[in-house]
């Protein structure tokens, strides 16, 4: 359940917040929040300044070479992490209290790198909170025992088709069998540990799907075969066009161009939904609003509330490279192409530090790096993802507003299209 509490004005009519929710949102003494009226409360968003997730990236190397790939655009050095490399990450985590999670995810599949294991029981044992995502192939039994007794807290695992037939179309591999039984041995060997439900003991297994025309009709029987696997999360992202032919895929061609932004700047009208069964007689409906230029609240949720939103500077994240280079997201990791729309969008590599070179924490509290922070949490950005009219959206390095690169306006995770775990 989510946070809920009554809390103190105190005399001079400041709100006061418990202890432990401080830390949580990662609120200090001196920093400053920023704070979001609604229509009946107000939103305090965590301190953009307080590290609380570092993703490890240990290779770009992967054992697929599926049909949406980054790596199909690709003109980048390849290799694995190096140890001493990962050793200046520990290093630079155990500077922070409380300890950012440890997420091992990039670009490539961390089950390749020889010392996956070694690695996680090394930030468990330091005291963090450890994730992982996969593509499951390389979960034999070796693996899977190796990361139950590591502590790993989360397995995030891939899968984009609930039929051999449709995971082949997406990942061009006959893989989903392979995967299955070893998410089932998995399954069995946590019980064995901990006891009778598949939902109990770690790793907790949580599924990621990439929706697209070609597979999302089997989305359904995936979040009953992850549930039938003991899953307990599900992330759902669209298709991010790395490639001209992968446009035809989207989901979102149309919804891209209804905007959604802050209703005080719009002419949108409000329409507020209540509560209602989800059938053939209100179906269509349904689907004219969400299309429609609307601003929706649907169950009392604004369905806006998470555009001009980046998730990686919301979650308090950064990125390291597995040669050791820093960015604030995966999307800036590397230079690479994708589409918005119909136009190529050409975005440009941004490392705000190198851990091979500096502390964790002199690169978290660069004061350059904090106002980037600031500046995309504020998102002082124009909507190129909705508007897209003019050359300035076919690259990150410039836009209208005069920004300094890297611009975000045209990103993609930002308004809420794509997602990652």
């Amino acid at each position: 359940m989510a946070y809920r509490q009554w809390l103190h004005i105190d005399d001079r009519g400041r709100l006061v917040l418990p202890a432990e929710l401080s830390e949580r949102l990662g609120l200090q003494p001196g920093m400053s929040v920023l704070v979001e009226e609604e229509a009946h409360a107000l939103r305090i968003k965590r301190s953009p300044h307080s590290l609380a997730r570092v993703y490890v990236e240990v290779t770009n190397k992967c054992n697929l070479s599926c049909r949406f790939c980054i790596r199909n655009t690709w003109n980048v050095a390849f290799g694995l992490m190096r140890e001493d490399t990962f050793a200046r990450v520990m290093e630079g985590i155990r500077a922070f209290s409380p300890l950012p999670e440890v997420f091992f995810g990039g670009w490539g599949e961390p089950l390749v790198h020889p010392h996956i294991v070694d690695w996680v029981r090394e930030a468990k044992e330091l005291g963090a909170r450890t994730l992982l995502i996969t593509n499951g192939i390389l979960l034999d039994e070796e693996k899977a025992r190796g990361l139950i007794d590591a502590g790993l807290d989360v397995l995030w695992v891939s899968i984009d088709g609930a039929t051999p037939e449709t995971y082949a179309d997406v990942r061009l591999g006959e893989y989903l069998p392979t995967i299955i039984e070893n998410l089932e041995r998995l399954r069995d060997l946590k019980v064995e540990r901990f006891g009778r439900s598949p939902w109990s003991g770690h790793p907790k297994l949580s599924v990621a799907f990439v929706a697209m025309k070609r597979n999302i009709r089997d989305l359904p029987q995936v979040l009953e075969l992850g549930r039938r696997l003991g899953a307990v999360d599900f992330s759902i992202s669209n298709l991010m066009p790395f490639t001209a032919d992968m446009r035809d895929e989207v989901l979102y061609r149309d919804t891209m161009y209804v905007t959604t932004g802050d209703s005080s700047t719009d002419a949108r009208p409000h329409v507020y939904l209540p509560r209602m069964d989800v059938n053939d007689e209100t179906w269509g409906t349904l689907v004219h609003l969400l299309q429609g230029e609307y601003h929706l609240e649907f169950f009392g949720n604004d369905l806006g509330r998470d555009v001009d939103t980046c998730p990686f500077i919301e979650r308090g994240s950064l990125t390291v490279r597995w040669d050791g280079r820093v960015s604030p997201c995966w999307e800036l990791l590397y230079d690479h192409v994708s589409y918005l729309g119909d136009r190529q969008r050409v975005v440009k590599a941004h490392h705000v530090g190198d851990v091979r070179e500096q502390t964790l924490a002199e690169i978290w509290n660069d004061a350059e790096y904090k106002s980037f922070r600031e500046r995309v949490v504020s998102f002082e950005f124009p909507p190129c993802v909705y508007c897209n009219g003019c050359e300035l959206a076919g690259t990150n390095q410039e836009d209208c507003y005069g920004n300094p690169a890297p611009t975000c306006g045209g990103c993609l995770w930002a308004q809420g299209f794509i997602r990652c775990p």
